[in-house]
């Protein structure tokens, strides 16, 4: 004799096609800390939810979870009833819907991602778990630049010293008078020195007259303003932007050009910057996780949305309310309104 099944849940339907896939990077994830499959899972759960949420225990990590895919995998059910359970799924603490920020070669593009658990947990589990994986999103995003700040030349190592061989003892030879060394005679001209590449702030000042005449400089004045030009190359800006710094609103007439300029160099300075980018906030990082609204996908903190929804959609809209009735309805003489109405059609 057969045995008989007395759950009152709806049998999880047998996949008559593989299981739709999502895009990599998006679908299903499941989270740790769950209890082991039973028959009683979800039994405080409505009919549609229990039928659903059957269905997508079963599904792989990985399995497109978007409310079309699963609509047309679950034939009981339709695009409302599915978005519905989803919501509900969210609200009993089986689910949360999330935005995860991911870095590939040349892109960096936000998925969204559904961790689902078996064993329904409160917000609080919920904002800890998210928490802990942007943390881990952070981490492994800045793994590649740690690594290849870590890499370093290995050091070349000593070569050892190659042994040197014992030579045979030579007897020594009675030293000869030799002629005294003739004196090296000095050079009468010293050699030129080599020609120096002229630094970039040098070269920076000797086209300032090409660009503006009334900035011409003679070699010794560009020697002279020299350093002043190079710390604003330390400080980070380009010959165009010195070029423009110190040419844009001349006077008419320049009598003193080293003068003039040796004043807009100190006047004009640039503010010191780091070379290299700091973060926009060091003690609040940006969140490479946020959770998604599941019924209108808005993307926020955990802590923002407590059931998987953000405040418009816990709160019903007024206009949507259902209104009573001002006042219990009057009474009416229907003999006087007949009357009337007969009065009405009367021909005049």
């Amino acid at each position: 004799m057969a045995a008989q099944n007395f759950s009152s849940a709806l049998r999880t339907p047998a996949p008559s096609r593989p299981y739709a896939k999502a895009n990599p990077g998006y679908g299903k994830r499941s989270v740790p800390h769950q209890q082991p499959p039973r028959a009683d899972d979800f039994m405080l759960l409505p009919e549609r939810e229990r039928y659903i949420a059957g269905y997508l225990d079963h599904l792989p990590d990985g399995s497109a979870m978007d409310i079309k895919s699963l609509a047309r995998d679950l034939p009981p059910y339709g695009q409302m009833a599915v978005g519905s359970a989803l919501r509900a799924l969210g609200v009993a603490g089986h689910l949360r819907q999330v935005q995860c920020q991911v870095e590939s070669p040349g892109k960096v593009r936000w998925v969204t991602r559904t961790y689902w658990s078996r064993t329904a947990h409160d917000n609080e589990w919920w904002s800890t778990f998210l928490d802990a994986e942007n943390h881990r999103a952070g981490t492994e995003a800045q793994a590649p630049a740690l690594a290849a700040e870590a890499v370093a030349e290995p050091a070349a190592e000593p070569t050892p010293a190659a042994p040197v061989a014992a030579t045979p003892a030579v007897p020594a030879v009675p030293a000869t008078p030799t002629a005294p060394a003739v004196a090296a005679v000095p050079q009468q001209r010293a050699p030129e020195p080599a020609p120096q590449h002229p630094s970039p702030a040098y070269l920076a000042l000797a086209q300032l007259g090409r660009t503006e005449p009334r900035l011409a400089l003679s070699a010794a004045d560009c020697t002279t303003l020299e350093p002043l030009a190079t710390q604003w190359f330390t400080r980070g800006v380009d010959a165009t932007y010195l070029t423009h710094a110190l040419t844009a609103g001349l006077p008419t007439h320049v009598d003193s050009p080293i003068g003039f300029l040796r004043r807009r160099l100190y006047d004009k300075m640039p503010p010191c910057l780091p070379t290299t980018p700091t973060p926009a906030s060091t003690g609040t990082p940006a969140r490479r996780v946020m959770a998604e609204c599941t019924e209108c996908g808005t993307p926020g903190p955990p802590q923002a949305l407590p059931d998987g929804l953000c405040r418009t959609c816990r709160t019903p809209d007024p206009g949507h309310l259902p209104t009573a009735p001002a006042g219990p309805f009057t009474e009416r003489d229907i003999h006087a309104l007949v009357g009337s109405l007969r009065d009405l059609m009367k021909a005049p």
